[in-house]
């Protein structure tokens, strides 16, 4: 949407702007989605260039009928929520396996590796900030900064419940033969 570009550019372009943290960027993917669309008709090629001894590369930008179709994707995803499936989610419910001891160790180690997550995510956005980059251009980094945090803040106090007893835990007695690890 900024300018043409080659498919290895818009890939530099999106690690260096952290998009590597939304979704999974490599270039040969990339070459396949930028396939896809130019077949769509929603991206033309513009020119074909050669830096030095470098490969050629071709440029593509948008077209007309591409533009509308990814502010109109754009749009609904923002308008509507739909459903996510992260591992953690599903991960979570399954915490009673752990046992409380467990639970909580594993919740901890989580803590660390977000608030680790988090600082390098915050200094990252910040240095891209203050690169000139304009800030329209990395709410989403905002965004996982937000929710990282929100995450954070939960796992922390799920483990403190879990470690206090507020959050209850069958008896070993009373826990059904797959929480002990028993077989079916």
């Amino acid at each position: 949407m900024e300018s043409p570009a080659h498919p290895h550019a818009l890939a530099a372009t999106l690690r260096e702007r952290g998009m590597d943290r939304a979704f999974k960027v490599t270039t040969g993917s990339l070459y396949d989605v930028v396939r896809a669309l130019e077949r769509a008709g929603w991206i033309e090629a513009r020119e074909t260039v050669r830096v030095g001894s470098r490969p050629e590369r071709t440029v593509y930008r948008h077209t007309d009928v591409g533009r509308a179709e990814f502010v109109r994707w754009v749009e609904e995803l923002v308008r509507v929520p739909g459903a996510e499936y992260p591992k953690f989610l599903s991960a979570v419910g399954y915490l009673g396996a752990l046992g409380p001891e467990g639970a909580v160790s594993a919740l901890r180690e989580r803590a660390a590796r977000l608030r680790e997550q988090l600082a390098g995510a915050r200094a990252e956005h910040r240095r891209v900030l203050d690169g000139g980059l304009p800030r329209l251009f990395l709410v989403e980094g905002e965004y996982a900064v937000r929710m990282g945090e929100a995450e954070l803040a939960w796992v922390e106090e799920i483990a403190d419940e879990v470690e206090s007893g507020a959050l209850a835990w069958p008896d070993q007695g009373d826990e059904p033969g797959w929480a002990r690890g028993e077989d079916r």
